[in-house]
């Protein structure tokens, strides 16, 4: 385990965090511009990109966002006042509330997903590289170290 970091590995993970933070404030700014908070949007997109055998319940969208279950419901009760998302009756379960973006919302996630894309394919290579240099190494023992307690 390297218990030691050099000036270009904190240069690196800087960078890193400013490419990170350039792309969401985008998406934040995006979002209040169509109408929405960014955590709404988020939800929405992970409720739209729910992966394969994933039920789209709440608790599923608040583990996928890393929020507590209320927050979750919170979020989705605005989303359902605002006819973006729905909630409907498992089929087995009847107990079951699952949810799903509604004809009005699957078109404001769609154009907010296409200039998200689009915003990508130009900010990505930059975000691409400064991964990159925090995964490979960038620091190459050549630099002065610092101690690990810096």
């Amino acid at each position: 385990m390297i218990r030691s970091l050099n000036l270009v590995d904190y240069q690196s993970l800087a960078e890193l965090r400013h490419q990170i933070r350039r792309f969401l404030h985008f998406s934040e700014q995006n979002a209040r511009q169509a109408g929405l908070e960014p955590r709404q949007h988020q939800l929405m997109l992970a409720l739209k990109g729910l992966p394969a055998g994933r039920r789209p319940r709440v608790a599923e969208i608040a583990e996928r966002l890393q929020i507590q279950h209320h927050s979750a419901v919170e979020l989705v009760n605005r989303l359902s006042t605002a006819g973006l998302v729905r909630r409907h009756r498992g089929t087995h379960d009847r107990r079951e509330v699952l949810l799903a973006l509604t004809a009005r919302g699957e078109k404001m996630l769609r154009e907010l997903s296409l200039q998200h894309r689009a915003e990508l394919r130009n900010a990505g290579p930059a975000l691409v590289k400064a991964l990159r240099q925090v995964t490979h190494g960038a620091g190459n023992g050549s630099r002065r170290r610092l101690p690990a307690s810096a």
